[in-house]
């Protein structure tokens, strides 16, 4: 039988009323999550600090009642821990594979999420920035690089909206390479922040882009 490894006492002051669903997010991760190929089994048994808490507070960087889309969710990640956390954002689950949103679905339904929905298909195409292109949030894990990240998701975002690319160590030279490629598609500005500092052992990095003008349109903020 898989297992979830520990769960940090901290994870009841993140998830809140909400731990019971988060427990079964982690056990359905590690059970039919790991059957299915959407997490590796190495993975199992560290899900709550690498994983769910990880992800969770990144919430910090959300403001109240924001509409937060997830795109490349995959197994949920971020997303999933985020509406957890954070039960008054709603977010959008935007994934492409037939079988990942087959298992979103499953999770949304076993955890009775009222706050997350599940959309089938790509950042970049033409019917989803038509459906979701007013985000007020766009966040991803381990989907691209983030020149071309942005070049999909910006385009998703309100005004002033703001993606949060979780990344690793190398985080701020990946901004760095890719500053050029983000004022292209309308950033306003770019940054690396760290979320979970003096919480997490390993504090989780974030690449923010807030937008700004889109190419051929009105510049909106600064």
């Amino acid at each position: 039988m898989t297992t979830t490894g520990d769960e940090p006492a901290l994870a009841a002051e993140i998830f809140g009323e909400l731990l019971p669903q988060a427990r079964a997010y982690a056990d359905l991760l590690a059970g039919i999550g790991v059957q299915r190929g959407l997490i590796g089994p190495r993975e199992a048994d560290r899900l709550w600090e690498r994983h769910l808490l990880n992800c969770a507070v990144v919430g910090d960087l959300i403001h109240p009642a924001a509409s937060v889309l997830d795109v490349g969710s995959g197994a949920g990640l971020p997303g999933i821990p985020l509406a957890l956390a954070r039960p008054d954002v709603s977010v959008t689950l935007l994934e492409p594979m037939a079988r990942r949103v087959a298992f979103l679905t499953e999770v949304v339904s076993d955890l009775g999420l009222a706050n997350v929905v599940i959309v089938r298909g790509r950042a970049e195409d033409g019917a989803v920035r038509r459906l979701l292109g007013t985000s007020q949030v766009v966040t991803a894990r381990a989907v691209a690089g983030l020149d071309r990240l942005a070049g999909w998701c910006l385009p998703l975002l309100a005004p002033t909206g703001e993606l949060l690319a979780l990344k690793g160590a190398s985080a701020q030279a990946e901004l760095d390479a890719a500053r050029v490629a983000l004022r292209a598609v309308g950033a306003a500005s770019a940054e690396v922040v760290r979320c979970g500092v003096g919480v997490l052992p390993t504090p989780t990095t974030v690449v923010r882009v807030v937008a700004g003008s889109r190419p051929g349109g009105p510049r909106h903020g600064g």
